[in-house]
């Protein structure tokens, strides 16, 4: 198998054709990140997948790598697919941020070509992936310290990406305001753009990575770059969500688990000294879903705790 290296990713390739390798983008910290072209012996739709935009979100990246496998004898268009966007984090296993400038990738979209590294690396994403994009999948999960159920985020009001969401299958939708995520920049670029979430504690569980590589086979059927219909699926929006923090160092003892229902009042746990001593007691502040669920025993101001959506 021949690997490419290029200095952009690769726009021209003929029908029938699969293009690997890595590409170089122009920041000031060098980065090589893989990524698979394959184009369709038909006519159709671009689509962009990318995973490890959180380095330690593994069931993403799995998945990701099982899309890019896709044959171009049965694909109409043009599937790009990016498995490990930040690379850094990816290799130092490192939670929520990169290590390079110690800042959180997923909070710096549409990026800055003169800003730090990870607001040149969201720009580099935005301007070279996508905006040429058609359709947009960001995979995620929760990361090396969170426990997940899974979950489809799309820009609240955005029609064509809440479709997208549904498609996808999975069956919790959580509408977002635009913020500094990637689907923001698809959104204020008019594409179609949706983040789908499964997997978490640093484990890759079959039914996870099927479940992200099966949705993205059902968005591409829904394009018409695969053959078939996708079957209608179940699905539930949330339009709340509540983002519970650690006010403390300490130790986190949990008691409620992801995907499970709560109430608003319930106690959800506790933040403890180490000699047992309560720090900070957790209630629900609405009556929800868990979405996420920090099951790491140590915990830092600021961190998060839940993820509750209603």
């Amino acid at each position: 198998m021949n690997l490419h290296r290029l200095s952009e990713l690769p726009s021209d390739l003929p029908p029938g054709s699969v293009a690997r390798g890595y590409v170089t983008p122009e920041l000031d910290v060098p980065l090589e990140l893989p990524f698979i072209v394959v184009r369709g012996t038909e006519p159709g739709p671009k689509l962009l997948v990318t995973a490890g935009i959180h380095g330690a979100e593994y069931a993403s990246i799995a998945a990701a790598v099982r899309v890019a496998q896709t044959e171009p004898q049965t694909l109409a268009g043009t599937l790009t697919v990016l498995p490990i966007v930040n690379q850094p984090a990816y290799r130092a296993r490192s939670i929520y941020i990169n290590p390079v400038d110690g800042k959180n990738l997923n909070r710096f979209f549409p990026g800055d070509a003169s800003g730090s590294f990870a607001e040149q690396l969201a720009f580099w994403l935005t301007e070279s992936a996508i905006k040429r994009a058609d359709a947009y999948i960001d995979l995620h999960g929760g990361d090396l310290n969170e426990s997940l159920t899974p979950f489809t985020i799309f820009i609240e009001g955005d029609e064509r990406s809440r479709e997208l969401a549904e498609v996808f299958g999975l069956e919790l939708l959580v509408s977002s305001g635009p913020g500094g995520t990637t689907i923001t920049a698809g959104y204020k670029n008019g594409v179609p753009s949706i983040l789908a979430e499964a997997g978490g504690n640093g484990l890759w569980p079959e039914a996870d990575v099927a479940a992200l590589s099966g949705g993205i086979t059902r968005v591409m059927q829904h394009l018409g770059m695969l053959e078939g219909q996708p079957a209608p699926k179940p699905t539930r929006e949330l339009t709340q969500f509540a983002w519970l923090r650690s006010e403390h160092e300490g130790l986190w003892y949990p008691k409620a688990g992801a995907g499970e229902a709560v109430q608003a009042g319930q106690d959800l746990g506790c933040v403890r000294d180490p000699f047992g001593n309560s720090l900070q007691p957790v209630i629900a502040p609405l009556a929800g879903t868990v979405l996420f669920v920090v099951s790491s025993l140590a915990i830092n101001p600021g961190d998060p705790l839940y993820g509750i959506g209603a």
